[in-house]
């Protein structure tokens, strides 16, 4: 009977059943008459009163402002709606759980729930450890929901009675992230990187770095996408690291221009990534775009990016221009590393050829295939008189490209 009572007291508490998104979105209350208003605030956890301030030790101690809450309407109802339609494909491509798996929350959360609701309403700040234990012990969907409209009561409670307009700190945002991403709950996940919400929670660029690593082990490109709108869309500071993740050559093309724009300075080894596969696919003119970028933030070639230029200039048919940038990154290179020029050298020979050929239109294969039978050994002709003389094995041209 009193565990009835209680998921009772919770549905009319909640959110959906006072038919209000949230406390602070007040139209529906401002409609309602002053006896309805108080009753609705008191079933939302709302104390009517604003004296006890004494109660702000916990969790004041814990979650130190860290940034100025915004409240107005509209930017927040903005935001809600500029989100819809990523919630909705989140929900459909990701969450698409049996109704049985997700109906109810689990026993511990649902309990540390009512606690700190019982809390709330007493006008006393539940202790820091009860959000901790609740924030740990989300294992589904379900639990994920109680824990965000626990957490908007609570940033209620600190506005209304202990009069602190902000919101938690950080390492919040991190944790309520992982929890997300545990659990799969990806649509609130990319609530707590909203720049204004509801939940007083603080976005960091590093949680949307977990949730983007996250995306990267689905191997989820959409689901990477729609991190990435929401970091533009809350103006949150793009970092190298962020470049590190979304690696992929569509993803890297698409978002190269905001890198750049934002002035992040990538990364040596997304330039490696970017420039080896536009050398696989075969496109040289972005080879030379992303080299043009590369060249104000990295100063020395790699013997990736020097081997992506050779096979830009083999590209466009310019052998002498590739024997050229060959010998240049062999001048530059340490000492070290200039005994795998030969290596791949004879890569370039012998394995890239058929791949960049088998990535073509079948009309344009048989062209390519000509114009690498008759460059590369051009190219190497002007490697020996130009006084780089590298032993490799030109049979082996020929042969794979027939098999390509």
């Amino acid at each position: 009977m009193q565990a009835a009572a209680a998921r009772a007291r919770r549905v009319l508490v909640s959110p959906a059943a006072s038919g209000l998104p949230g406390i602070l979105w007040g139209p529906r209350l401002e409609s309602a008459s002053s006896a309805e208003g108080a009753l609705l605030l008191h079933l939302y956890g709302v104390p009517s009163s604003a004296s006890s301030r004494h109660h702000a030790r916990d969790f004041s101690s814990c979650f130190a402002p860290q940034s100025p809450g915004n409240l107005i309407l509209p930017t927040m109802a903005s935001q809600w709606l500029s989100e819809k339609s990523v919630h909705r494909h989140m929900a459909t491509a990701h969450f698409s759980t049996e109704a049985s798996d997700v109906d109810h929350p689990t026993e511990a959360v649902e309990e540390m729930y009512q606690k700190m609701l019982k809390s709330v309403e007493a006008e006393t700040m539940p202790p820091n450890a009860w959000l901790w234990s609740m924030i740990s012990s989300c294992s589904n969907k379900e639990d994920i929901k109680l824990l965000f409209q626990i957490l908007q009561k609570l940033r209620v409670f600190r506005l209304s009675n202990l009069c602190i307009n902000a919101n938690f700190n950080d390492h919040l945002c991190m944790k309520v992230t992982e929890a997300c991403a545990r659990v799969g709950a990806l649509d609130y996940g990319l609530k707590a990187l909203w720049k204004h919400n509801v939940y007083g929670i603080t976005p960091t660029i590093g949680s949307a770095h977990y949730l983007l690593k996250h995306a990267k082990e689905l191997n989820d490109t959409k689901l990477m996408e729609s991190i990435m709108q929401v970091l533009r869309r809350n103006a949150l500071p793009l970092q190298p690291g962020t470049a590190d993740i979304v690696f992929r050559w569509d993803l890297l093309s698409k978002y190269a221009e905001r890198f750049v724009k934002a002035g992040v300075k990538l990364h040596r080894t997304v330039f490696d990534i970017w420039m080896e596969f536009a050398a696989k696919v075969g496109d040289s003119q972005s080879i030379w775009n992303i080299n043009s970028l590369r060249g104000k933030s990295v100063k020395h070639y790699t013997l990736a990016t020097g081997f992506a230029c050779a096979k830009g200039s083999l590209l466009d048919r310019k052998p002498e221009n590739a024997a050229a940038m060959i010998k240049l990154l062999y001048k530059h290179l340490p000492d070290q590393k200039k005994p795998f020029v030969k290596d791949e050298l004879q890569k370039l020979i012998a394995e890239w050829p058929a791949e960049v050929i088998k990535r073509q239109k079948k009309d344009d294969r048989k062209a390519m295939e000509e114009a690498l039978i008759k460059d590369i050994p051009a190219m190497i002709n002007c490697l020996t008189k130009s006084g780089l003389d590298i032993p490799v094995d030109l049979e082996k041209l020929t042969p794979q490209l027939q098999a390509a």
